[in-house]
């Protein structure tokens, strides 16, 4: 505990130091993308609450990455449930950063990982230009703070609500009928379990849809704790389809391997403030 403490307060420090002052212009705001005004975590429920320093503002987009938008960038769809607004699944850390960059490029922005082109595949730490104005993950600081409401939250338990069926696709609800009891992944094969639809259920506070539940979303740093060294697992928030709800908080951390591919993981992409 004392090991996420302190990861969350250097990585607010870090935000601090470059937060400026200047007054705030009118945001342009890219189609399904939301301007997150910045500041100070105001829901209870996160663990970055009472921690003082701001997040900046951003750019987030308002649904999961979906396959149409993937199937506009990239040369294969990798999901394992296949629809165009079902959102992308079975991708790696590393398959998001080079849609992130080859959308950026095709759109005209700056590429955001400086990625070395000339490798059969991508490994370790990616050199990243932290002033491009292209498309990246979002930080954990970054998804947490826009999953509990930024300035406008609730300081609800997930991300737009105390209920979690009213904002979220989970193993109970993704299948021909509702599941109750116990976690039971044969049950949900039986049923028919998968992913849904973005955009489906309640919006949080800020308008982003489905970041609790649907599809695990892979974060931008690496998973460091006291028993888990950097190099291995990529950070992943809110929960996904196969998921108990324990993992769906908005306050709870994930990660898996970075090159591992699951079909309850997915992403959402965001972009710095011009």
């Amino acid at each position: 505990m004392k090991r996420t403490i302190g990861y969350f307060l250097f990585t607010f420090i870090l935000l601090l130091n470059s937060y400026c002052a200047e007054r705030k212009t009118a945001p342009v705001i890219s189609a399904n993308f939301i301007f997150v005004e910045g500041g100070i975590m105001k829901n209870k429920n996160s663990q970055l609450y009472g921690i003082k320093g701001k997040v900046l503002d951003f750019y987030m987009g308002k649904f999961e990455v979906t396959q149409k938008e993937w199937n506009e960038i990239m040369p294969v769809n990798p999901s394992n449930h296949i629809g165009d607004s079902l959102p992308v699944e079975m991708v790696t850390w590393y398959d998001c950063i080079t849609y992130c960059n080859k959308r950026s490029s095709k759109e005209g922005l700056l590429p955001y990982y400086n990625i070395d082109t000339t490798k059969d595949s991508l490994d370790g730490d990616i050199p990243i230009n932290k002033k491009a104005n292209g498309y990246r993950l979002p930080t954990e600081v970054e998804w947490e703070y826009a999953a509990g409401g930024g300035q406008l939250s609730k300081s609800f338990t997930y991300s737009g609500s105390n209920v979690i069926d009213s904002v979220a696709w989970t193993w109970k609800n993704t299948g021909d009928s509702l599941l109750s009891g116990n976690w039971n992944y044969r049950s949900m094969q039986r049923n028919h379990c998968a992913t849904k639809p973005v955009g489906l259920k309640k919006p949080n506070e800020l308008g982003f849809y489905d970041m609790t539940g649907n599809v695990m979303e892979w974060c931008e740093e690496w998973h460091v704790t006291e028993h888990i060294s950097k190099g291995t697992y990529r950070t992943q928030r809110g929960g996904g389809w196969i998921n108990i709800d324990t993992y769906a908080k908005v306050a709870h951390r994930g990660y898996n391997d970075a090159k591992r591919k699951a079909m309850d993981q997915g992403f959402r992409i965001c972009r710095n403030k011009e």
